[in-house]
C-alpha cells in the first residue's frame, strides 16, 4: 500500500473567492501531491505547493498577482 490519501475538499478561487470542489491527493506524510477541480468553471493553479483553484475566466496575470498577495513571492522547488 502506497499510503497516498485523497479526499474531497472545498476551496475558494484565489482571485475572487468563488467556491469549487477539489479532489486532493496527499502522500503518507500528509504532503500535498496534486489536485483535480471537480466543479465546472474552475481550474487548478499549476506549480502550487498547496491545493489552489481559480476561475477559468481569470488571466494568468490575475492569478499570479493573487497568489503573491496571499502567499508572497513563490520560489521554484529547483531554486531551494
Amino acid at each position: 500500500m502506497s499510503g497516498t490519501k485523497a479526499k474531497g475538499e472545498m476551496h475558494g478561487c484565489i482571485v475572487c473567492g468563488k467556491l469549487y470542489h477539489l479532489y486532493v491527493a496527499y502522500d503518507a506524510n500528509g504532503k500535498f501531491i496534486g489536485s483535480k477541480v471537480m466543479s465546472a468553471g474552475g481550474k487548478e493553479v499549476k506549480d502550487a505547493s498547496r491545493p489552489l483553484v481559480a476561475c477559468d475566466r481569470h488571466t494568468t496575470e490575475e492569478i499570479d498577482r493573487a497568489v503573491n498577495r496571499v502567499y508572497g513571492e513563490q520560489k521554484d522547488e529547483e531554486d531551494e
